[in-house]
Order: C-alpha cells, then sequence, then structure tokens
C-alpha cells in the first residue's frame, strides 16, 4: 500500500464514492420495476430507520479514529494510536450491539411514528417487518467503518474505497437478485422481497469487512501492528476521552442529518394526508423526497464525501502545526472544486429532469417536479459537508452544534407552513419542503464560514472570484442543452430513448463547460496543469498528453 497526497486521496476516494453512488442510482431500475411503488415507500421507510442508528453506532468513530490517527501520527506516538484502534473497535461493538437491539425489539412502534393514520397503503406489520431485516446490519457496518477509519489516518486511501465498491457490488446483488426471486419467481408478498432485499446491507458489510481484514494483516508493518512497541505515556482514559470528543461532533451532525429525514419523511405524509392527496400519491411524493431523488442527488453530493476522507487528515495535520493558511487553503480548494464541478451537473441534471427520471423509475409526475428543484441540495450538502469537515478538523465543536442545530431545526420548522404557503400559491406543496431543507443548509453555512472569517480571519476571495468567473462556460451549457433540448425527439416511454438522450445532451453540454472553462484557465486555477496532464494521460491510456501541446 502507498500513501495518497490530499489531491490524489480525494481522486482516488472520490472516483470510488461516485462508481458506488452510480451503481446505487442504477439498481434502482429493476428493483424499482420489481417492488413497485409500494415497495420503493417500505424500502424508504427502512433505510431512513437504518440510517439514523447507523450513525449513533458508528458515523463518528470511523472519522475520529481517522483523525486521531493522523494525530499520533505526526506527534510519533505510534503505540497510542495502536492502542486507540483497538479501544475504538471495542466501543463500536458495544454501540452496534446496543443500536440493533433497540431498532428490532422496538421496530412496530417506529412503525406507527413513521405511518400514523395513513390508511390504503403499507401496513404497520409490513414496515416493522423490513425495519427488522435491515437491522442486522448495524451489527457489522460501524466495525468496518472503524477499520476504514484507521487506514484513512494514516492516508491510505485506496484499500478503504476498494472496500467500498465491493460492499455496493454485493449489497446491490443480493438486493435485485433476492427481490427479484422472492416476488416474481416465487410470488412471495412485496414486503419478504423488499426485506430480503434489505439483508444485501448485511452482506456487502461482511464482505468488505473480509477484504479490509485481509488488506490490514498484510501490512501490519506499515500500520504498526505487529506489537512489541513500547508504550506511549497516554493513558487509556486520555484516549477514550479523545476518540468521544472527536466522535461526538460527527455524531451529532450525521444523526441530525438522519433524524432531518424521518422528521421531514413524516411531516410531509401528515401535511399531505391533510391537504387530501392519496395514500398512494403521499408515499410516492414522500419516498421521491426522501429516498428516490436523493440516488440521483448522490452523484453530485458524493464528490463532497470521497473529499472529506482525503481532507480531515490533511487538515488535522495543518492544525498539529499550527499553519492556518495551509488549512485556509484547502477549505477554499475544496469549495471551489465542489462548487466547480457540482454547480454544471445539477443544472444539466435539472433541464433533464423528466428524461432522467423516467430512465430510473416509471413515468411520474411528481417524480419529474421534485428532481428539477430538489437536485440543487446536493450543492448544498456539498458545501455542508466540506465546512463542517473543516471545523471538527479544527475541533471547533461549539460551532459545530450551533451550525448544524440552527440549520435543521430551521428546516424543520419551515416545513410545514412552507407546504402550506405552496399549496395556497396553487404550487406543489412538496416544493416547500424542498425549499425548507436548502434554507436549512445555507444557515449552516452562513455559520460555518461568518465563524472561520471571524475568529481565525479566513478569506474566501479567491473561491468568489473563480465561481463568478464559472458563470461563463456555465451559462453557455446551458444554452447548449436548452437549444438540443428543442432540436433533439425522444420518447419518455422508452428507457433506451431515455438513455441515448440523455447521454448525447449531457456529453455536448459537458464538452461545452470543460472546454470552455479550460480556454479560461479555470480548471488549471484548481487543480493545476500538472494534475491535469496526468488525468488525461491516464484517462485517454496515454493517447492524450496535453503536457507535449
Amino acid at each position: 500500500m502507498k500513501k495518497n497526497s490530499f489531491l490524489e486521496g480525494s481522486f482516488i476516494a472520490t472516483a470510488s464514492i461516485v462508481f458506488v453512488k452510480i451503481l446505487g442510482m442504477l439498481y434502482v431500475i429493476p428493483f424499482y420495476a420489481t417492488v413497485g411503488v409500494k415497495g420503493a415507500s417500505l424500502y424508504a421507510y427502512a433505510y431512513t430507520i437504518y440510517n439514523i442508528f447507523l450513525d449513533v453506532a458508528s458515523a463518528g468513530l470511523p472519522i475520529a479514529i481517522s483523525k486521531l490517527i493522523n494525530e499520533y501520527n505526526t506527534l510519533g506516538k505510534k503505540e497510542a494510536k495502536v492502542r486507540a484502534y483497538k479501544i475504538g473497535t471495542r466501543i463500536v461493538g458495544v454501540l452496534s450491539l446496543v443500536c440493533f437491539c433497540i431498532v428490532f425489539f422496538f421496530a412496530k412502534y417506529i412503525a406507527i411514528a413513521i405511518l400514523g393514520d395513513l390508511q390504503g397503503g403499507n401496513t404497520i406489520g409490513d414496515v416493522t417487518l423490513v425495519i427488522r431485516c435491515v437491522s442486522f446490519a448495524i451489527l457489522v457496518i460501524p466495525y468496518l467503518s472503524v477499520s476504514k477509519g484507521y487506514l484513512q489516518g494514516h492516508q491510505y486511501i485506496e484499500p478503504p474505497s476498494v472496500s467500498q465498491v465491493l460492499e455496493q457490488l454485493v449489497r446491490v446483488a443480493v438486493l435485485i437478485g433476492g427481490s427479484f426471486i422472492a416476488i416474481k419467481i416465487f410470488n412471495l408478498q412485496v414486503s419478504i422481497g423488499v426485506g430480503i432485499a434489505l439483508f444485501g446491507a448485511l452482506a456487502g458489510g461482511i464482505v468488505a469487512c473480509l477484504y479490509i481484514k485481509r488488506k490490514i494483516n498484510h501490512n501490519k508493518k506499515a500500520l504498526d501492528l505487529e506489537g512489541n512497541l513500547a508504550r506511549d505515556d497516554v493513558p487509556n482514559k486520555e484516549i477514550i476521552k479523545k476518540i468521544f470528543g472527536y466522535a461526538i461532533p460527527f455524531i451529532i451532525i450525521d444523526t441530525a442529518v438522519s433524524i432531518y429525514h424521518f422528521i421531514d419523511m413524516i411531516l410531509i405524509i401528515r401535511t399531505l394526508n391533510y391537504l387530501g392527496y392519496s395514500a398512494t400519491n403521499v408515499e410516492m411524493i414522500t419516498s421521491s423526497i426522501v429516498t428516490y431523488a436523493p440516488k440521483i442527488n448522490m452523484i453530485i453530493s458524493s464528490l463532497a464525501t470521497g473529499m472529506s476522507v482525503s481532507l480531515i487528515p490533511t487538515i488535522v495535520s495543518s492544525f498539529v502545526k499550527k499553519d492556518w493558511q495551509d488549512v485556509n487553503a484547502k477549505l477554499n480548494k475544496a469549495l471551489q472544486i465542489i462548487l466547480i464541478i457540482s454547480l454544471p451537473m445539477a443544472v444539466g441534471i435539472s433541464l433533464l429532469a423528466k428524461p432522467v427520471w423516467a430512465l430510473f423509475y416509471n413515468v411520474n409526475n411528481f417524480g419529474f417536479t421534485i428532481l428539477s428543484l430538489s437536485i440543487f441540495t446536493a450543492i448544498l450538502t456539498n458545501a455542508f459537508v466540506i465546512t463542517s469537515s473543516v471545523l471538527q478538523g479544527l475541533n471547533k465543536f461549539k460551532t459545530v452544534y450551533l451550525s448544524t442545530i440552527s440549520g435543521f431545526a430551521t428546516n424543520a420548522i419551515l416545513d410545514v407552513p412552507l407546504m402550506l404557503l405552496f399549496h395556497h400559491l396553487k404550487l406543489p406543496p412538496y416544493y416547500g419542503a424542498i425549499v425548507a431543507t436548502m434554507i436549512g443548509y445555507l444557515l449552516t453555512i452562513f455559520i460555518t464560514l461568518f465563524t472561520l472569517n471571524r475568529q481565525e480571519k479566513f478569506n474566501y476571495k479567491q473561491t468568489l472570484k473563480l465561481i463568478t468567473k464559472s458563470l461563463i462556460p456555465l451559462l453557455a451549457m446551458i444554452g447548449v442543452v436548452v437549444i438540443l433540448k428543442l432540436i433533439i425527439p425522444f420518447t419518455i416511454a422508452s428507457k433506451v430513448s431515455c438513455v441515448i438522450y440523455v447521454a448525447i445532451i449531457a456529453i455536448i453540454g459537458a464538452c461545452v463547460y470543460l472546454f470552455i472553462a479550460y480556454k479560461m484557465h479555470i480548471l488549471q486555477d484548481i487543480f493545476g496543469q500538472d494534475f491535469i496532464n496526468k488525468l488525461i494521460k491516464k484517462l485517454t491510456l496515454g493517447r492524450v498528453n496535453l503536457s507535449k501541446n
């Protein structure tokens, strides 16, 4: 194994996450066709609950371990970092077991909280079954996450990235195969098919665990796990305190996100039911906002997720050295990368929302309209992930709590009023829930950036300048896409037609954007000419070498 630099690590992690998310997008085509709207809603309910308790059991620990390992490595305390890894593994084992028991044994009460008085759709028994099926994955995934955090703390980004791909491949195989066999071949109930599909999370986690375990065993020397290390003067009490100190902010942020999705789901169900929507439409709209539109958004939001894997260890290293200028530079670089890439992607998907939705799911007017607006939340999600990661890397936990709680509380408070307002204005009421999400994210990001500016004198002039400059290629891309939409025909009922239509417009639009951005030296200013040369050379298998031009 070799260590990866910030930019290289970001590219590797992001590439693997993008692949995983693309696979996560593609599987919904056969899965949705197999389980239908009712099964899709069941899947959304179960996964929302799963994510909440997975966050509690593990969300903070992997990055906390990564952060602590990098800190002890920088200080030369090798034995302490190994001890921290072992203690972290034991802690996550206990948390996983507790969370599993809560989800499994209280699944019925959770199901009642989700459905409330909604009649005519899925039953309490159906929701209870699928929640219990997915709960078993909570016993495995947290341990996997901590092991990946240990490797990432040493700036070994590739093995965790590969394990993520393996996990997704196995999960999708079980999900598609299991649901198809259960429903289409054995004619079992949809709830049973969805339950079997949810066991894919457990299967994928086991395979990924075995891979990571093998990598760690084969590289014990590089990871200082061979033993015989002199004990450092760091007591276990201090290590445990630091693990929880670093982990709690991550847990709060990730749990807040998951809890918000849960609250959002309940509020949307209740409000749409109050406004007279049928049970079928309520479940369709809710699952689209909470699960199925976000699956398409993942291709954008995965950019920041991958970057944060590499960003946090390098931020910690700069923080330990008190190199504030480097921290400021890395924050600006991360913001520039996610905005310069995610903004045109979001605009493109919004303009092509109808064929994109029809490609992944059935033709449905609710889906088209939801995706066209909700795709922009992915940009804000990216900025939220990056800014909060920097705060946590700098141990600014009070600001983490303030910004996160303020943003998501605002989000939840505005949900119902905005839905009722949009309904009064004769607009789709579910737009109100999406707009509330955007306002919440914007508030969180503003508090974070404002605090860093006031306390550490961070400035964002270079980022603002580059983003303003990027509006030229963005507007050019929009113009080209709009023209192509007018002249290229397609049939929305045909998935093949949708694929061809989206592919042609997306490729031409992307080429226009990238070409103008390159000619204006926007890409060079962000990534550097050398990195672009290496990337082009790899992607073209050495046939194109810009450094010679």
